[in-house]
């Protein structure tokens, strides 16, 4: 349905309040969304994915004031965070209030809320009157989709209503971040760099691997293609014709690969992240066997595509 029809905006709405799924666009990726204070609405959505429960969901809202039913307090450098990236693509983990289900967190005492900047999400939020609990729209592990589309792919007709905004604008994820007294540490590197939040909150700490699982991406493996994802320094690595390649800019040359998608022709990280999920979901449906990835910059935005292209192929070595 169309996102930006008031009358289909209503009736996603009613399906939400009903206690049912309703898939939404954001500026990231598209979500799987239940009213986040339902539980019974929640648990479907780990039903639909299955996804395990002790993976927490993110909370969406639309308005500041939303921030105080979700959290018992907002630590002074999450509010700066606030003020200056949201709405956008940044979730904040700090400590819930009672009302939220424990479903919705994993059973833990903390909780991911972010305010979204996609017009359709806000006015779906808004519409509802209450906050929406949505990870991505994908069967759990699997490519998180940046198109209605996808979703349609991925989920045929068992979500009740999907809600088409167009093409995500970022194309991952929001970065997961919590704040812990004065100190701020980084869960997911996501759609806004790390050098941005630096600015405004200062030095930056990484969550301590192997520890409780807080936010979503947090598995050692993810985003993964059905397909063998094998990361390469150029494309001298790929080793057979019958083959994906996911090239950050356009080639020096053809690739030996058949099939072959590029995520920005000069080699812009913004532009590539934009087009990454689409890309490797495009390549996964041709049906190859392994798709081999170009290695990109490690700065900005590189670092959220190389995080989540590490665990795509962590998922086939470990079942090797």
């Amino acid at each position: 349905m169309d996102g930006y029809d008031p009358a289909s905006l209503l009736k996603a709405a009613t399906t939400l309040r009903e206690g049912e799924l309703v898939v939404f666009p954001t500026e990231t990726v598209y979500g799987l969304g239940a009213d986040a204070f339902n539980p019974i609405a929640v648990a479907k959505i780990f039903e639909l994915k299955k996804r395990p429960h002790f993976d927490p969901l993110i909370v969406h809202i639309a308005h500041m004031q939303s921030v105080e039913k979700l959290v018992l307090n907002v630590p002074a450098q999450a509010r700066r965070l606030m003020e200056r990236f949201w709405p956008g693509p940044l979730t904040i983990i700090m400590e819930k209030q009672g009302m939220v289900p424990d479903i919705v967190t994993a059973g833990l005492k903390t909780v991911g809320v972010r305010m979204p900047s996609h017009p359709v999400a806000l006015a779906l939020i808004k519409a509802l009157g209450r906050p929406v609990a949505a990870p991505s729209a994908n069967p759990f592990g699997y490519m998180s989709p940046t198109k209605a589309g996808h979703v349609a792919r991925m989920f045929a007709d068992r979500v009740p209503l999907i809600l088409d905004g167009g093409p995500s604008t970022h194309g991952i994820e929001s970065t997961v971040v919590s704040v812990r007294g004065d100190t701020v540490y980084v869960h997911r590197y996501g759609a806004v760099p790390l050098e941005e939040i630096e600015r405004v909150v200062g030095d930056l700490q990484e969550k301590e691997k192997g520890s409780i699982c807080e936010a979503p991406g947090e598995l050692p493996y993810h985003y993964a293609p059905h397909a063998r994802l094998v990361i390469i320094r150029s494309q001298e690595d790929i080793r057979t014709s019958e083959s994906g390649f996911l090239a950050f800019k356009n080639p020096e040359r053809e690739p030996l690969s058949k099939h072959v998608r590029v995520l920005s022709a000069e080699g812009d990280l913004r532009e590539a992240a934009a087009h990454f999920f689409s890309h490797l979901i495009e390549l996964d449906q041709e049906g190859v066997d392994v798709i081999y990835a170009e290695r990109v910059p490690e700065i900005g935005l590189g670092r959220a595509i190389m995080e989540r292209l590490r665990k795509a192929a962590q998922k086939h070595t470990a079942r090797a």
